[in-house]
């Protein structure tokens, strides 16, 4: 079965459900403070919006299960669009499928598509050994653009992140085992992608002068690791887009968050 054969497949429907409890434990995972009583305690809580990703979380899990690519695939890229705010607690309709399958050669680029009323959740999967299919090879990187001189911004991890990130649905190995991790080349787990782009969003939209829970859009390539304990740094500009570095090293690339 060719990659391309993947295009368009449907991945099903599933309610999830959570509670107040869920979402302040996944804004306490992304790094909210104590004091930030409006995303971690439930009479005031506004849920932040990249908390709809863990509720999605199931279907790239499905089409990897499914067979479409195996597990030296890698998350390349996120991207999400917010519709309205997500209630405190409730249940979610949400439907999955595969969108494009872009061919790079020895590698294919798989993109899931989750959407419910709430919001639109795009992951990018890189998959190496599938491509060569004869595919298009999907869009270019933008070209550069001199936006001028970034307000820089300091986001620190600390050490149980990961572990504690993993409670609100990620539970790959390579986030908790130092065996597991270490077939990945990193001897020590590394904080999911996920996390730390959810995690940015604070300080950027503080910096704006927002609300975090006022996302409307964001995206990001993830290109490099996070351990876990990690001081990193944000170099954000006005038109909403942002990198996330670890000592001078792009991890998050290509970023962009924007603010109702």
């Amino acid at each position: 079965m060719s990659a391309a054969d993947w295009a368009g497949r449907d991945l099903g429907e599933r309610v999830v459900s959570y509670t107040e409890s869920d979402a302040i434990l996944y804004a306490l995972a992304v790094g909210a403070p104590a004091d930030r009583l409006d995303l971690v305690f439930e009479e005031r809580l506004r849920v932040l919006p990249t908390f709809g990703l863990t509720l999605a979380q199931w279907a790239p899990d499905v089409l990897a299960a499914a067979g479409a690519f195996g597990d030296r695939s890698v998350h390349g890229a996120q991207l999400l669009d917010v519709h309205e705010p997500l209630p405190r607690s409730g249940n979610l309709t949400l439907a999955a499928r595969v969108g494009q399958v872009w061919d790079k050669g020895t590698a294919a680029v798989f993109e899931v598509i989750v959407a419910c009323d709430h919001f639109t959740a795009t992951w990018s999967i890189y998959a190496p050994g599938v491509g060569g299919f004869g595919g298009d090879r999907g869009p270019s990187r933008p070209p550069f653009i001199d936006r001028g001189t970034p307000q820089r911004l300091t986001l620190e991890t600390f050490a149980a992140q990961a572990a504690l990130y993993r409670l609100t649905g990620d539970r790959h190995h390579i986030h908790i085992d130092p065996a597991a991790s270490a077939r990945i080349g990193q001897p020590i787990p590394i904080l999911q992608g996920l996390c730390t782009m959810a995690a940015a969003t604070i300080p950027v939209a503080d910096a704006r002068g927002a609300h975090p829970a006022e996302l409307r859009h964001l995206e990001g390539r993830f290109s490099g690791p996070v351990v876990p304990g990690d001081v990193l740094t944000i170099d954000s500009w006005d038109d909403g887009a942002f990198v996330v570095a670890h000592d001078g090293v792009a991890v998050i690339s290509e970023g962009k968050a924007e603010f109702s």
